[in-house]
């Protein structure tokens, strides 16, 4: 849920974007017209349960000779333009296919502010928990307010045909799974695309214990500031000053500044993240994986293998929804892609890389558009979508794979064990004895999580060349030699190190890299390859060592003792081609992405300037401490 989608959220686009596209073929021209000549549009106070009347825009086809399904988005981040007379603009400058698409297709749209943003009235609460028993109409959660807005859209839009579709991207996409629990018999299908589902877990804001800075403070400067009545103008104005967030927070310093100097105790959310740095019951209430038990909707997990946010919550809520849900038509699309860049252009390239054709286009038209019209057109309207569990995009071989399963069944888990001399290989290491590398981390001059000078992260950071890293002296690298064949992962990433730290506290970040083959040599220098060399970030991840054992008891480093840390990374699907290399990085600081560890264990976010200081860092790579991460390498055809 990042303060990109926040800030587009003043733009129809933004709306356009996270709504449920049920897609036709995409026309070979555009629609060059505007809405008021399709729509009729509507706006209107939904009563919910407890009274409270939640701000409604619905777009009715003008079209009367048929009935049309709902597809319906739920979000924190306008519905505007406000004011039935106003329209979004034209179709042909807004998402591309999906929205021609969705408006050739006649469904009606509705787009609802959640309660207690933009014009909604009542109490906006992040992350509202889950109320399973309810006992009375003051019991109200995300799924209530779902299936009162369903119920009253089936008997008071006219021209509907009774069925409903969800479909959110992000902050949205948890309000899409909201809607599936408990579902109105309505809603027969939704899909939550990065979904927020675990903020303290691995979504968003939380990695393994590590705060994502930029990610949190970015956002809840635009987005937490308290709303004492309902208006259109629910954003709070964002300015830094500088474009470069490295210096920005060095100089906002350790984390208790700001509060001090920024949200002056204004902005709660902010505050309930620093009176929980650890995962208790306040965390518990608002996680969504627990009630995603019995779901009936047809459901249509989608993510991005490059998306910082919230990656872990669209691979987790599958999971957790196919463990809890037997029976239930349960999907995942998984694509090569930064956080929601499958709703809008061609998706053929992320950063540097290129994977050949328009991926989103893919998507579309052969997934998610079947899916949604098989179940929402009714009357055997629509043939019956493509049979997959997992549309799963593999960003070595640049295919789409259509799979019976998440995690492949055929994958067997093979350690590439950290050497000496800066080697990597899957035979694990002979030597014997306390043998090690390290290296001094000093949180005055952290490592930077991208090259380029930003505030905010730019989508293609995830994939960025990871060469201006491994030259630091406080990151150590190790390489295999050249592969003879093709290593295709697929699943998640596990990381089994033995470390010490000269502090008590310390983070672990590991970074799984594909080194292109160095085909520069002799090149036309007029005409270089650029992608020689090139060190392609796969997958990166933070362990906040304190919580190596236990989110909920976090633990003190015993300085210069050999410890062991585990900890598990995001999926991914990957094929490392013949005469590409495997690399990984460890590193201890991630700035500003992670927030920076002090080396001492205690909480950070009452951290001081006087708390920080240099330690020094240990990986131990011998027979006795075989350090190593693991791999689901794919077996049998690839």
């Amino acid at each position: 849920m990042s303060r990109t989608f926040a800030r587009s959220a003043l733009t129809i686009l933004a709306v356009l974007a996270a709504a449920p596209v049920a897609l036709a073929q995409a026309p070979a021209t555009p629609l060059a017209t505007d809405y008021r000549t399709l729509y009729t549009k509507r706006e209107v106070m939904i009563p919910m349960r407890d009274g409270v009347r939640l701000f409604t825009a619905i777009y009715i086809p003008k079209d009367t000779t048929r009935l049309h399904p709902i597809v319906m988005t739920r979000t924190p981040y306008s519905v505007g333009p406000y004011g039935a007379d106003q329209f979004p603009g034209v179709f042909r400058g807004l998402g591309g296919g999906q929205v021609l698409a969705y408006v050739r297709a006649g469904y009606i749209g509705v787009f609802q502010d959640v309660r207690g943003r933009w014009m909604s009235e009542g109490t906006f609460m992040d992350v509202r928990p889950y109320i399973e028993h309810k006992h009375s109409n003051q019991d109200v959660d995300e799924t209530s307010d779902t299936y009162d807005t369903a119920e009253w859209l089936i008997h008071n839009v006219p021209g509907n045909n009774g069925r409903i579709g969800v479909r959110g991207t992000s902050y949205p996409g948890f309000y899409a799974s909201m809607a599936a629990i408990d579902a109105h018999p309505a809603i027969k299908v939704v899909s939550p695309q990065a979904p927020v589902t675990e903020w303290m877990g691995g979504d968003d804001f939380m990695h393994n214990g590590a705060l994502l800075l930029p990610h949190a403070f970015d956002f809840y400067w635009g987005f937490g500031w308290p709303r004492p009545q309902p208006n259109t103008h629910d954003f709070h104005p964002v300015n830094f000053g500088t474009p470069d967030g490295y210096q920005y927070f060095l100089k906002l310093g350790p984390l208790a500044n700001a509060n001090l100097r920024v949200f002056h105790d204004s902005v709660a959310f902010w505050d309930s993240i620093a009176a929980h740095p650890t995962w208790d019951a306040f965390w518990a209430a608002r996680s969504v994986r627990p009630h995603l038990r019995n779901l009936h909707p047809a459901m249509l997990w989608v993510g991005g293998w490059f998306d910082t946010e919230n990656l872990w919550g669209a691979l987790h809520a599958y999971a957790a929804a196919e463990a809890q849900s037997p029976g239930a038509v349960n999907r995942l699309v998984m694509g090569p892609w930064s956080h929601g860049q499958w709703n809008g252009g061609p998706a053929d390239s992320l950063g540097a890389v290129g994977w050949g054709f328009r991926t989103a286009q893919v998507f579309t038209d052969s997934i998610e558009v079947p899916f949604f019209n098989y179940y929402l057109l009714g009357d055997s309207a629509a043939p019956a979508p493509r049979a997959f569990e997992a549309a799963v995009f593999n960003t070595g071989a640049n295919v789409w794979r259509y799979l019976d399963a998440w995690p492949p069944r055929n994958t067997a888990e093979r350690n590439l064990y950290l050497q000496a001399g800066g080697g990597l290989a899957f035979a694990a290491p002979r030597a014997h004895g306390r043998l090690f590398d390290e290296y001094v981390s000093d949180p005055a001059k952290p490592v930077p999580y991208t090259a380029a000078i930003t505030h905010w992260y730019q989508n293609g950071f995830m994939v960025e060349d990871q060469r201006f890293a491994g030259r630091r002296p406080d990151v150590l690298v190790y390489e295999t030699d050249a592969l003879d064949s093709a290593v295709t992962v697929a699943g998640p990433v596990d990381v089994a190190f033995s470390v010490s730290t000269s502090g008590t506290d310390c983070d672990w970040i590991v970074k799984v890299i594909d080194v292109f083959p160095d085909t520069g040599a002799g090149a036309n220098p007029r005409a270089p390859n650029t992608m020689a060399g090139y060190e392609m970030l796969v997958r990166g991840d933070v362990l906040r060592g304190k919580f190596r054992n236990s989110m909920s008891r976090p633990e003190p480093f015993v300085p210069n003792a050999v410890t062991p840390v585990h900890y598990r990374m995001n999926d991914i699907f990957h094929t490392f081609r013949p005469g590409h290399r495997i690399m990984v990085q460890v590193q201890s600081t991630w700035f500003p992405m992670i927030d920076r560890n002090p080396g001492r264990f205690m909480d950070i976010w009452h951290a001081t300037d006087a708390d920080f200081h240099k330690t020094t860092q240990r990986v131990f790579r011998s027979a006795e401490y075989p350090s190593h991460v693991v791999l689901p390498v794919l077996t049998g055809a690839q």
